[in-house]
C-alpha cells in the first residue's frame, strides 16, 4: 500500500485555510516547524504518524479526514465533503450539481463495465 502524501497535504492544506490558519499558527499548535507544514502541505516529505496525529489534532478532525484518500473504507469521509459542498448551493446550484453527478456515475459505472 502506498500513501498518497499530496493528497494528504492538500487536506491539511484545505482544512487550514478553511479555518483561517496560517501555516505558522498550525505549526504552532502542532508543535511543529512552520517549514515542515509547508514540506508536508506541498506533498515535498512524508510525515510520521506522531506528526499526523499533532496535525490533526490541531485542526480538530480526524486522522481518517487527512488519509482518506488512501483508506479504502473512507466513503463517509468523501460523503461529509459533498455534503458540505453542498450547504451553501442554491435551489438551481443543487439541480445542476445532481444532474451533472448522476451523469458522472452513469459515465463511470459504464467505463468499469468497459474494462
Amino acid at each position: 500500500m502506498v500513501l498518497d502524501y499530496p493528497a494528504i497535504g492538500q487536506r491539511i492544506r484545505r482544512l487550514r485555510k478553511a479555518q483561517g490558519l496560517t501555516q505558522q499558527t498550525l505549526a504552532e499548535r502542532a508543535e511543529q516547524e512552520p517549514s515542515n507544514i509547508s514540506h508536508i502541505e506541498r506533498g515535498a516529505t512524508k510525515l510520521s504518524l506522531p506528526t499526523l496525529i499533532s496535525i490533526a489534532n490541531a485542526l480538530g478532525v480526524t486522522a481518517d479526514e487527512l488519509l482518506c484518500d488512501s483508506i479504502a473504507a473512507s466513503g463517509t469521509v468523501f460523503q461529509q465533503e459533498v455534503v458540505q459542498l453542498l450547504a451553501d448551493c442554491s435551489h438551481a446550484e443543487l439541480k445542476i450539481i445532481t444532474e451533472t453527478m448522476r451523469a458522472l456515475k452513469d459515465s463511470l459505472r459504464r467505463a468499469d463495465q468497459d474494462r
